[in-house]
Protein backbone atom coordinates (compact mmCIF):
# COMPACT_ATOMS: atom_id res chain seq x y z
CA UNK A 1 0.00 0.00 0.00
CA UNK A 2 1.52 3.51 -1.26
CA UNK A 3 0.84 6.42 0.95
CA UNK A 4 0.37 9.95 -0.28
CA UNK A 5 3.16 11.76 0.83
CA UNK A 6 3.00 15.69 0.58
CA UNK A 7 5.38 17.44 -1.00
CA UNK A 8 7.51 14.15 -2.21
CA UNK A 9 7.88 16.01 -5.33
CA UNK A 10 8.39 18.89 -4.32
CA UNK A 11 11.84 21.04 -4.53
CA UNK A 12 14.52 20.12 -1.70
CA UNK A 13 14.35 22.23 1.11
CA UNK A 14 17.40 22.85 3.94
CA UNK A 15 16.62 22.15 7.76
CA UNK A 16 15.60 26.00 7.88
CA UNK A 17 12.40 25.62 5.35
CA UNK A 18 14.14 27.42 2.89
CA UNK A 19 14.62 26.37 -0.76
CA UNK A 20 17.99 25.42 -2.11
CA UNK A 21 17.75 27.55 -4.87
CA UNK A 22 16.99 30.52 -2.62
CA UNK A 23 19.88 29.30 0.17
CA UNK A 24 22.38 28.84 -3.14
CA UNK A 25 21.52 32.83 -4.03
CA UNK A 26 22.11 34.26 -0.61
CA UNK A 27 23.83 32.10 1.48
CA UNK A 28 27.91 32.18 1.76
CA UNK A 29 27.42 28.11 2.17
CA UNK A 30 23.92 26.98 0.77
CA UNK A 31 24.01 23.56 2.32
CA UNK A 32 23.81 24.95 6.49
CA UNK A 33 25.26 28.94 6.49
CA UNK A 34 24.02 31.64 7.59
CA UNK A 35 21.20 33.81 5.94
CA UNK A 36 23.19 36.72 4.22
CA UNK A 37 26.28 38.07 3.12
CA UNK A 38 29.62 37.76 5.09
CA UNK A 39 29.50 41.87 5.96
CA UNK A 40 33.50 43.71 4.80
CA UNK A 41 32.85 46.64 7.35
CA UNK A 42 34.68 45.53 10.32
CA UNK A 43 37.96 44.50 7.79
CA UNK A 44 37.56 47.89 6.41
CA UNK A 45 37.59 50.05 10.12
CA UNK A 46 40.20 47.47 11.10
CA UNK A 47 42.39 47.93 8.35
CA UNK A 48 42.27 51.36 9.01
CA UNK A 49 43.48 51.13 12.36
CA UNK A 50 46.45 49.20 11.21
CA UNK A 51 47.27 51.80 9.10
CA UNK A 52 47.80 54.24 11.49
CA UNK A 53 49.06 51.83 13.79
CA UNK A 54 51.91 51.21 10.69
CA UNK A 55 52.46 55.02 10.51
CA UNK A 56 52.74 55.76 13.96
CA UNK A 57 55.68 52.92 14.45
CA UNK A 58 57.41 54.27 11.33
CA UNK A 59 57.58 57.40 12.67
CA UNK A 60 58.88 56.31 15.73
CA UNK A 61 62.21 54.50 13.97
CA UNK A 62 62.52 57.34 11.38
CA UNK A 63 63.06 59.79 14.96
CA UNK A 64 64.95 57.53 16.45
CA UNK A 65 67.17 56.04 13.59
CA UNK A 66 66.11 57.97 10.34
CA UNK A 67 68.74 55.90 8.30
CA UNK A 68 67.12 53.04 8.76
CA UNK A 69 64.61 54.11 5.92
CA UNK A 70 67.41 54.89 3.55
CA UNK A 71 70.04 53.17 1.78
CA UNK A 72 70.63 49.72 2.18
CA UNK A 73 69.12 49.91 5.29
CA UNK A 74 65.99 50.44 3.38
CA UNK A 75 66.52 47.21 1.25
CA UNK A 76 67.52 45.46 4.03
CA UNK A 77 63.85 46.16 5.74
CA UNK A 78 61.83 45.33 2.07
CA UNK A 79 63.38 42.04 1.97
CA UNK A 80 62.39 41.28 5.61
CA UNK A 81 58.99 42.28 4.71
CA UNK A 82 59.09 39.80 2.01
CA UNK A 83 60.65 37.43 3.74
CA UNK A 84 58.00 37.28 6.60
CA UNK A 85 55.58 38.32 4.17
CA UNK A 86 55.64 34.85 2.04
CA UNK A 87 55.34 33.38 4.94
CA UNK A 88 52.41 34.97 6.18
CA UNK A 89 50.74 34.77 2.79
CA UNK A 90 51.68 30.77 3.15
CA UNK A 91 49.33 30.60 6.64
CA UNK A 92 47.26 32.99 5.19
CA UNK A 93 46.58 30.48 2.45
CA UNK A 94 45.98 27.07 4.67
CA UNK A 95 44.02 29.54 6.88
CA UNK A 96 41.52 30.68 4.80
CA UNK A 97 41.59 26.56 3.93
CA UNK A 98 40.23 26.07 7.20
CA UNK A 99 43.45 24.12 7.23
CA UNK A 100 46.02 25.85 8.86
CA UNK A 101 49.90 24.50 8.05
CA UNK A 102 52.15 24.82 10.92
CA UNK A 103 54.68 23.23 9.38
CA UNK A 104 55.70 26.73 7.37
CA UNK A 105 58.25 27.57 10.09
CA UNK A 106 60.43 24.35 10.15
CA UNK A 107 60.01 23.91 6.41
CA UNK A 108 61.14 27.45 5.75
CA UNK A 109 64.08 27.27 8.16
CA UNK A 110 65.43 23.54 6.60
CA UNK A 111 65.56 25.47 2.69
CA UNK A 112 67.15 28.23 4.51
CA UNK A 113 70.02 25.86 5.67
CA UNK A 114 69.82 24.28 2.41
CA UNK A 115 70.09 27.30 0.64
CA UNK A 116 72.98 28.27 3.12
CA UNK A 117 74.73 24.63 1.95
CA UNK A 118 74.52 24.64 -1.61
CA UNK A 119 73.97 28.60 -2.61
CA UNK A 120 77.63 28.64 -4.12
CA UNK A 121 76.09 26.31 -7.11
CA UNK A 122 73.74 29.10 -8.27
CA UNK A 123 70.46 29.77 -7.19
CA UNK A 124 69.00 28.03 -9.78
CA UNK A 125 70.60 24.74 -8.92
CA UNK A 126 70.26 24.99 -5.24
CA UNK A 127 66.03 25.92 -5.07
CA UNK A 128 64.61 23.62 -7.56
CA UNK A 129 65.16 20.57 -5.84
CA UNK A 130 63.86 22.50 -2.44
CA UNK A 131 60.88 23.35 -4.58
CA UNK A 132 60.32 19.34 -5.87
CA UNK A 133 60.77 18.43 -2.11
CA UNK A 134 58.46 20.96 -0.69
CA UNK A 135 55.91 19.92 -3.43
CA UNK A 136 55.88 16.40 -2.40
CA UNK A 137 56.01 16.67 0.58
CA UNK A 138 53.19 19.58 0.59
CA UNK A 139 51.24 16.79 -1.38
CA UNK A 140 51.70 14.54 1.13
CA UNK A 141 50.43 16.43 3.85
CA UNK A 142 47.19 17.48 1.94
CA UNK A 143 46.77 13.54 1.46
CA UNK A 144 46.80 13.39 4.98
CA UNK A 145 44.40 16.05 5.93
CA UNK A 146 41.97 15.36 3.16
CA UNK A 147 41.64 11.92 3.04
CA UNK A 148 41.69 10.68 6.57
CA UNK A 149 39.91 14.19 6.79
CA UNK A 150 42.20 15.09 10.34
CA UNK A 151 42.38 18.86 11.46
CA UNK A 152 45.20 20.91 9.19
CA UNK A 153 46.86 21.85 12.59
CA UNK A 154 47.70 18.73 13.87
CA UNK A 155 48.84 16.71 10.52
CA UNK A 156 50.86 19.47 9.87
CA UNK A 157 52.52 19.03 12.90
CA UNK A 158 53.23 16.04 12.43
CA UNK A 159 54.64 16.91 9.22
CA UNK A 160 56.95 19.56 11.15
CA UNK A 161 58.24 17.43 13.20
CA UNK A 162 59.77 15.08 10.33
CA UNK A 163 61.04 18.30 9.41
CA UNK A 164 62.47 19.00 12.42
CA UNK A 165 64.27 15.61 12.10
CA UNK A 166 65.90 16.71 9.27
CA UNK A 167 66.80 20.10 10.91
CA UNK A 168 68.88 18.30 13.74
CA UNK A 169 70.89 16.74 11.51
CA UNK A 170 73.19 19.49 11.65
CA UNK A 171 74.86 20.81 15.26
CA UNK A 172 76.55 23.73 14.07
CA UNK A 173 75.25 27.15 12.21
CA UNK A 174 75.68 27.26 8.57
CA UNK A 175 77.27 30.02 7.02
CA UNK A 176 75.56 31.29 3.71
CA UNK A 177 77.27 29.87 0.42
CA UNK A 178 77.40 32.08 -2.43
CA UNK A 179 76.82 35.74 -3.64
CA UNK A 180 72.99 36.00 -4.23
CA UNK A 181 72.08 39.51 -2.89
CA UNK A 182 68.81 40.04 -2.75
CA UNK A 183 68.89 43.64 -1.66
CA UNK A 184 69.70 44.11 -5.42
CA UNK A 185 66.18 43.76 -6.40
CA UNK A 186 64.22 44.50 -2.53
CA UNK A 187 61.87 47.10 -4.21
CA UNK A 188 60.68 44.48 -6.85
CA UNK A 189 60.69 41.81 -4.04
CA UNK A 190 58.03 43.86 -1.92
CA UNK A 191 56.40 44.97 -4.93
CA UNK A 192 55.38 41.18 -5.74
CA UNK A 193 54.17 40.48 -2.35
CA UNK A 194 52.49 43.60 -2.03
CA UNK A 195 50.48 42.76 -5.35
CA UNK A 196 50.09 39.21 -4.80
CA UNK A 197 48.81 39.70 -1.42
CA UNK A 198 46.25 42.56 -1.76
CA UNK A 199 44.92 40.43 -5.10
CA UNK A 200 44.49 37.67 -2.79
CA UNK A 201 42.62 40.07 -0.34
CA UNK A 202 40.60 41.12 -3.55
CA UNK A 203 39.35 37.88 -4.60
CA UNK A 204 38.85 36.56 -1.41
CA UNK A 205 36.20 39.45 -1.10
CA UNK A 206 34.45 37.67 -4.20
CA UNK A 207 31.95 35.46 -2.48
CA UNK A 208 32.03 32.59 -4.64
CA UNK A 209 35.76 32.59 -4.43
CA UNK A 210 35.49 33.47 -0.83
CA UNK A 211 32.56 30.21 -0.65
CA UNK A 212 35.25 27.92 -2.71
CA UNK A 213 38.41 28.81 -0.64
CA UNK A 214 36.58 27.97 2.57
CA UNK A 215 34.87 25.57 1.93
CA UNK A 216 36.39 23.14 4.09
CA UNK A 217 35.48 25.00 7.02
CA UNK A 218 33.26 22.82 9.20
CA UNK A 219 29.40 24.35 9.98
CA UNK A 220 28.20 21.28 12.05
CA UNK A 221 30.04 18.28 12.27
CA UNK A 222 33.74 18.72 12.14
CA UNK A 223 34.90 15.13 11.58
CA UNK A 224 31.95 15.00 8.51
CA UNK A 225 33.75 15.11 5.16
CA UNK A 226 33.18 18.28 2.89
CA UNK A 227 33.15 16.91 -0.34
CA UNK A 228 35.09 16.64 -3.39
CA UNK A 229 36.16 20.14 -4.19
CA UNK A 230 36.67 21.54 -0.41
CA UNK A 231 39.04 18.16 -0.58
CA UNK A 232 40.33 19.62 -3.82
CA UNK A 233 40.92 23.11 -3.36
CA UNK A 234 42.32 22.39 0.38
CA UNK A 235 44.83 20.08 -0.85
CA UNK A 236 46.39 23.06 -3.65
CA UNK A 237 46.52 25.21 -0.85
CA UNK A 238 48.45 23.45 1.24
CA UNK A 239 51.03 22.74 -1.28
CA UNK A 240 50.98 26.44 -2.09
CA UNK A 241 51.60 27.71 1.27
CA UNK A 242 54.82 24.88 1.75
CA UNK A 243 56.32 26.03 -1.44
CA UNK A 244 55.53 30.15 -0.49
CA UNK A 245 57.21 28.81 2.92
CA UNK A 246 60.83 27.28 1.01
CA UNK A 247 60.76 30.76 -0.93
CA UNK A 248 60.35 32.80 2.22
CA UNK A 249 63.07 30.45 4.18
CA UNK A 250 65.19 31.53 1.00
CA UNK A 251 65.14 34.99 1.25
CA UNK A 252 65.67 34.80 5.07
CA UNK A 253 68.86 33.19 4.42
CA UNK A 254 70.19 35.26 2.09
CA UNK A 255 69.16 38.64 3.70
CA UNK A 256 70.96 37.44 6.73
CA UNK A 257 74.04 38.83 8.13
CA UNK A 258 74.99 36.26 9.85
CA UNK A 259 75.11 32.22 9.03
CA UNK A 260 71.87 29.72 9.78
CA UNK A 261 71.77 28.21 12.98
CA UNK A 262 69.65 25.20 13.18
CA UNK A 263 66.61 25.20 15.47
CA UNK A 264 62.65 24.01 15.40
CA UNK A 265 61.63 26.74 13.38
CA UNK A 266 58.23 26.60 14.65
CA UNK A 267 58.66 30.37 16.12
CA UNK A 268 58.31 31.52 12.42
CA UNK A 269 54.99 29.47 12.00
CA UNK A 270 53.72 31.12 15.16
CA UNK A 271 54.98 34.73 14.27
CA UNK A 272 53.02 34.57 10.46
CA UNK A 273 50.35 33.03 11.99
CA UNK A 274 49.80 35.65 14.15
CA UNK A 275 50.85 38.23 11.24
CA UNK A 276 47.92 37.03 9.28
CA UNK A 277 45.33 36.92 11.62
CA UNK A 278 46.64 40.19 13.20
CA UNK A 279 45.90 41.25 9.61
CA UNK A 280 42.01 40.44 10.05
CA UNK A 281 42.20 36.69 8.84
CA UNK A 282 39.94 34.34 10.77
CA UNK A 283 41.49 31.41 12.82
CA UNK A 284 38.47 29.62 11.81
CA UNK A 285 38.64 30.21 7.79
CA UNK A 286 37.20 31.53 5.12
CA UNK A 287 36.81 35.21 6.21
CA UNK A 288 39.66 37.58 5.50
CA UNK A 289 40.43 41.36 4.62
CA UNK A 290 41.97 42.88 1.98
CA UNK A 291 45.08 45.25 2.83
CA UNK A 292 45.83 43.73 6.15
CA UNK A 293 47.97 40.91 5.49
CA UNK A 294 50.44 43.84 4.23
CA UNK A 295 49.69 45.74 6.84
CA UNK A 296 50.45 43.41 9.60
CA UNK A 297 53.39 42.48 7.81
CA UNK A 298 55.14 46.02 7.45
CA UNK A 299 53.95 46.66 11.21
CA UNK A 300 55.60 43.75 12.58
CA UNK A 301 58.90 44.24 10.49
CA UNK A 302 59.05 47.91 11.50
CA UNK A 303 58.66 47.41 14.90
CA UNK A 304 61.24 44.99 15.06
CA UNK A 305 63.60 47.70 13.25
CA UNK A 306 62.53 50.10 15.81
CA UNK A 307 62.95 47.80 18.43
CA UNK A 308 67.42 46.71 17.04
CA UNK A 309 67.46 50.69 16.99
CA UNK A 310 66.49 50.98 20.67
CA UNK A 311 68.93 48.45 21.34
CA UNK A 312 66.04 46.31 22.69
CA UNK A 313 66.20 42.39 21.89
CA UNK A 314 63.27 40.42 21.71
CA UNK A 315 62.84 36.61 21.26
CA UNK A 316 60.84 35.80 17.92
CA UNK A 317 58.73 33.55 20.29
CA UNK A 318 57.95 36.91 22.21
CA UNK A 319 56.82 38.75 19.25
CA UNK A 320 54.79 35.67 17.66
CA UNK A 321 53.16 34.73 20.90
CA UNK A 322 51.53 38.52 21.70
CA UNK A 323 51.11 38.97 17.85
CA UNK A 324 48.55 35.61 18.14
CA UNK A 325 47.30 36.78 21.40
CA UNK A 326 46.21 39.83 19.33
CA UNK A 327 45.27 38.28 16.36
CA UNK A 328 42.73 35.86 18.24
CA UNK A 329 41.33 39.09 19.39
CA UNK A 330 40.80 40.38 15.91
CA UNK A 331 39.50 36.88 15.42
CA UNK A 332 36.89 37.19 17.51
CA UNK A 333 36.04 40.53 15.99
CA UNK A 334 35.91 39.20 12.47
CA UNK A 335 33.69 36.60 13.58
CA UNK A 336 31.27 38.89 15.34
CA UNK A 337 30.73 41.77 13.13
CA UNK A 338 31.47 40.09 10.28
CA UNK A 339 28.62 37.49 9.81
CA UNK A 340 25.98 38.28 8.47
CA UNK A 341 23.03 40.44 9.75
CA UNK A 342 20.27 38.73 11.62
CA UNK A 343 16.83 38.44 9.70
CA UNK A 344 13.64 39.08 11.00
CA UNK A 345 11.62 35.91 12.30
CA UNK A 346 9.51 35.52 9.58
CA UNK A 347 11.64 36.86 7.29
CA UNK A 348 12.40 34.85 3.96
CA UNK A 349 16.25 34.90 2.95
CA UNK A 350 16.89 37.92 0.06
CA UNK A 351 13.14 38.68 0.13
CA UNK A 352 11.07 41.09 2.84
CA UNK A 353 10.41 40.62 6.17
CA UNK A 354 7.60 39.16 7.07
CA UNK A 355 5.11 40.18 10.26
CA UNK A 356 6.25 38.95 13.94
CA UNK A 357 5.26 35.41 14.54
CA UNK A 358 6.48 32.19 15.63
CA UNK A 359 9.56 31.01 13.58
CA UNK A 360 10.41 27.88 12.00
CA UNK A 361 11.05 24.96 14.85
CA UNK A 362 13.95 22.65 15.13
CA UNK A 363 12.48 19.98 12.77
CA UNK A 364 11.67 22.17 9.92
CA UNK A 365 8.25 22.68 9.89
CA UNK A 366 6.87 26.39 9.76
CA UNK A 367 4.03 28.05 11.90
CA UNK A 368 2.19 30.35 9.48
CA UNK A 369 -0.93 32.16 9.92
CA UNK A 370 -3.99 31.12 8.34
CA UNK A 371 -4.68 32.64 4.44
CA UNK A 372 -7.85 34.28 5.59
CA UNK A 373 -9.56 35.74 8.96
CA UNK A 374 -11.29 33.58 10.73
CA UNK A 375 -14.72 35.96 9.61
CA UNK A 376 -14.15 34.94 5.91
CA UNK A 377 -15.33 31.54 6.65
CA UNK A 378 -18.50 29.83 5.32
CA UNK A 379 -21.66 30.16 8.30
CA UNK A 380 -22.78 26.74 9.43
CA UNK A 381 -26.06 27.82 9.26
CA UNK A 382 -27.72 29.01 6.00
CA UNK A 383 -27.21 33.07 4.94
CA UNK A 384 -31.28 34.32 4.01
CA UNK A 385 -31.00 35.16 0.75
CA UNK A 386 -32.98 38.44 -0.26
CA UNK A 387 -34.28 37.20 -3.47
CA UNK A 388 -36.52 34.16 -1.32
CA UNK A 389 -39.90 34.80 -0.12
CA UNK A 390 -40.71 33.57 2.82
CA UNK A 391 -43.67 31.14 2.28
CA UNK A 392 -45.38 31.88 5.88
CA UNK A 393 -45.01 35.76 5.05
CA UNK A 394 -47.22 35.34 1.83
CA UNK A 395 -49.81 37.69 1.64
CA UNK A 396 -51.87 35.20 -0.18
CA UNK A 397 -53.18 33.40 3.53
CA UNK A 398 -54.89 36.74 3.68
CA UNK A 399 -56.44 37.82 0.30
CA UNK A 400 -57.64 34.15 -0.35
CA UNK A 401 -60.90 33.05 1.93
CA UNK A 402 -60.43 30.76 4.65
CA UNK A 403 -62.46 27.21 4.06
CA UNK A 404 -62.92 27.11 7.56
CA UNK A 405 -65.75 30.12 7.47
CA UNK A 406 -68.72 29.86 9.15
CA UNK A 407 -70.10 30.54 6.60
CA UNK A 408 -69.74 27.64 4.61
CA UNK A 409 -70.64 25.19 7.11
Amino acid sequence: MAYDETGRNAPVETSSGVPAAVLENVFDDPSHGEPGRDRIAVHVVWEFLLLLGLVAVTWLLWREDADALRGNALKTLLVDVAGLGLLTLAAGLSLRAAAVNLAIGPVALAAALHFAEQGDRGVREALLPALVVAAVGGLALALAVVVLHVPGWAASLAGAAGVIVYIERRTTPVVVQGGYDPRRTALYLFVGFAAVAVLGGLFGAIKPVRRLVGRFRPVDDPARRRGAVAATVTALALIASTILAVLGGVLIAANGDGPVAPATGLDWSVLALGAVMLGGTSAYGRRGGIFGTLLAVCTVEVFLAWAVAQDWTFSRWAVGGATLGAGLLVTRLVETFGRPRPAAPNAVPGGPAGPGGDGAISTGWALTPPPDPADAWPSVLPVRSTDTVDSWESPRWESEPRRWDAGDR
